[in-house]
């Protein structure tokens, strides 16, 4: 008996590689010789850097950097030496659990950091970066990232913009002179599940402003200076790629991947997938296991067990869901490659107290489902 174990993290909770212990642990009750292959997995957010260091064997790194409001963080990004890849995760420097959620400021909050984060990449000698933007708390359309590589953002005195979406209105010129020629020399792959555009009503600004501090007037605003970006930027890159589908993700990041460093898109679950050489730890598996916190209808946009889902259904081998809860329309996903799905709750209780025993419940939930798999192969 061959399980793969492959969950992504339940949010507030565990993080997905204690997820997959706790499904291995309940899995062991039932199956003590059973082989038990756990493969931590992501979709490109918070923790996808995490999952493949788990997966991979690769190794952390951490650097102090500037986070989204212009403190100090310390930032980790992954580096897998044998590819020469880096990780970066957005969310590790720029993200919006940096910032309390009375502070969040979607005019004045910048991606420095993961520029910083690039630059030590490129120091390294990456040769290739994954580059995960999910959960940020900016809307610079990537510029700070970008100025932190050399590029530099001028007003119509010559003078350097401050940092944030907003302060983007007023840029009159911009110089790439001094952008880190190593750009040009390496691959870069945004991880990422959105497919919005940098501007108008399905835009970075419009779509996500709102859950980064952004009211009303400041979305318009946002959008019009991420516009006037655009503008220059397609000047003097001599291409408008502020319609490209992932541009809009992260405030703009995929925006400014897309135009300055020429970057390639991709689901994130389907990044994560290959460098955890999920494909091959599938081969020969009886079952696969995987999970998420929420799965519902909205899984069907490459959230994890989609993902983990399609490559099950190319060696012919069942998946079990197991969630916290089953939202709105989850049957959709048993047209999908999914076989069954499973909610944690073994009775009333509040979100608190799902999250303090998730691993528990995760546990329990894994003994029944190998118990009624056994019984139903006997």
């Amino acid at each position: 008996m061959k399980v793969v174990i492959a969950p992504d993290s339940f949010k507030d909770s565990l993080d997905a590689a204690g997820v997959a212990r706790a499904i291995g642990a309940g899995l062991a009750e039932v199956w003590p010789d059973a082989e038990r292959v756990e493969c931590p997995m992501a979709d490109g957010g918070e923790g996808t850097m995490d999952a493949i260091l788990a997966a991979s064997h690769g190794e952390l790194r951490r650097q102090v950097v500037r986070g989204p409001l212009g403190h100090s963080v310390e930032a980790g990004w992954g580096w897998l030496a044998e590819s020469r890849t880096a990780i970066i995760e957005m969310a590790q420097a720029s993200g919006l659990q940096r910032v309390p959620t009375d502070q969040r400021d979607a005019c004045r909050s910048s991606t420095w950091g993961t520029g910083e984060l690039i630059a030590a990449a490129l120091a390294a000698g990456a040769t290739r970066i994954v580059l995960a933007i999910g959960g940020s708390a900016t809307n610079d359309g990537g510029s700070g990232m970008l100025r932190a590589l050399g590029l530099r953002l001028l007003d119509a005195d010559g003078q350097a913009l401050e940092e944030g979406g907003l302060a983007l209105g007023r840029l009159a010129r911009i110089d790439a002179s001094d952008l880190d020629p190593r750009l040009a020399e390496v691959q870069v792959e945004v991880a990422a599940d959105v497919d919005n555009p940098l501007c108008g009503p399905n835009g970075a600004s419009a779509i996500f402003g709102p859950q980064k501090g952004a009211s009303p007037a400041q979305v318009q605003a946002l959008d019009q200076a991420l516009g006037h970006f655009a503008d220059l930027c397609a000047q003097l890159l001599g291409d408008d790629v502020r319609e490209f589908p992932g541009c809009g993700a992260a405030g703009g990041m995929g925006f400014a991947a897309k135009a300055f460093m020429g970057a390639q898109f991709r689901p994130g679950v389907e990044v994560v997938a290959e460098l955890a050489g999920l494909d091959a730890l599938v081969q020969g598996a009886d079952l696969v296991i995987t999970g998420e916190g929420r799965f519902d209808a909205q899984t069907l946009r490459g959230k994890t067990p989609m993902g983990v889902a399609r490559v099950a259904k190319r060696h012919g081998v069942p998946v079990v869901v197991l969630a916290g809860t089953l939202g709105e329309g989850y049957q959709q996903l048993y047209a999908h490659g999914i076989d069954a799905a499973f909610a944690l709750a073994s009775g009333p209780m509040s979100l608190e107290q799902a999250c303090a025993q998730a691993a528990q419940l995760l546990q329990a939930r894994a003994t029944d489902v190998a118990r009624l798999w056994q019984v139903a192969r006997d």
